[in-house]
């Protein structure tokens, strides 16, 4: 899940069968409850079904919100745009863009995948970082739709409303900007946590299901915290600061919501339930 997985998010059946727990919550003011759930974008067959509590919260609510518009970012107009602004157009390639060692090491692991660095030679270093989260994440087995794609789809079919916290446009700009100034260390970043990734993603899908923010903090929190303090407030902190006043606003309206958010949006001192308890809501685990 670097960059944007993580932004996100994240073997076998182990975890369906032995994990009972999971990441979703119960926020409570003095007259109103809402549910949040962490999700991973993408998952393996074997992790369906997803465990009990999502789908109790789930049938508890009576909208669901997720990051964004489901429905937009998986449309072939979506796609379009975004390839469109996160692709070079004016002759810049990646080897002017990057630093001559960080380039090397991008040559090497596309060697190593028989991937010719002609195919990502004009992508923009966001760009690039989640394309070769995406193969890596497809290597390793996690193909299947997450956890929000899925509920995005059976609120569909049910015609339960879907609301979101950043409008597609919103994450279009917010990718265009991840990383700006920050390139080599993104794309690091990135190779640095690809070569961990098989059996980091294994921890976190555990952590994940149980619900365990702790382990996933010790996971994937502290290190990209100490090591990337930019990307990581970009990608994280800020967008969780500008989802708080939208969320204790769910908190005064009659209908219940499910927000459905990134799991590591809801770990380490960051997150947004840490921001809410702070803020005095009861946090439960169901």
């Amino acid at each position: 899940m670097a960059l944007l997985k993580k932004i996100a998010l994240i073997t076998g059946t182990f975890f369906a069968l032995h994990v009972q727990a999971a990441s979703v919550w119960k926020v409570t003011s003095e007259n109103k409850q809402i549910f949040i759930g962490g999700t991973m974008h993408v998952l393996t067959a074997e992790d369906y079904p997803l465990p009990k509590e999502y789908d109790q919260a789930y049938q508890a609510s009576d909208k669901l919100v997720f990051e964004t518009d489901m429905k937009a970012v998986t449309s072939p107009e979506f796609a379009q745009q975004l390839m469109s602004k996160m692709m070079y157009s004016d002759g810049t390639t990646l080897d002017k863009v990057l630093k001559p060692s960080t380039y090397k090491a991008l040559l090497e692991h596309l060697a190593a995948r028989g991937l010719p660095i002609q195919n990502f030679v004009n992508f923009k270093p966001s760009l690039l970082a989640i394309s070769l989260s995406m193969i890596e994440l497809k290597l390793i087995g996690l193909s299947s739709e997450g956890v929000d794609a899925y509920y995005s789809n059976l609120a569909s079919k049910q015609n339960k409303a879907q609301l979101w916290l950043e409008s597609p446009d919103q994450q279009i700009q917010f990718l265009m900007d991840l990383g700006q100034g920050d390139e080599d260390k993104m794309i690091e970043y990135t190779l640095k946590d690809i070569k961990k990734m098989p059996d980091m993603i294994e921890k976190l899908r555990l952590a994940w299901r149980a619900g365990d923010m702790q382990t996933m903090t010790d996971i994937s929190i502290k290190e990209f915290k100490t090591d990337y303090p930019q990307i990581y407030q970009d990608l994280l902190v800020t967008r969780n600061n500008n989802w708080l006043p939208e969320i204790e606003s769910m908190l005064k309206t009659p209908a219940t919501e499910f927000i459905l958010v990134g799991a590591m949006h809801l770990a380490g001192p960051d997150s947004v339930l840490t921001k809410l308890k702070a803020k005095g809501y009861k946090i439960e685990k169901l």
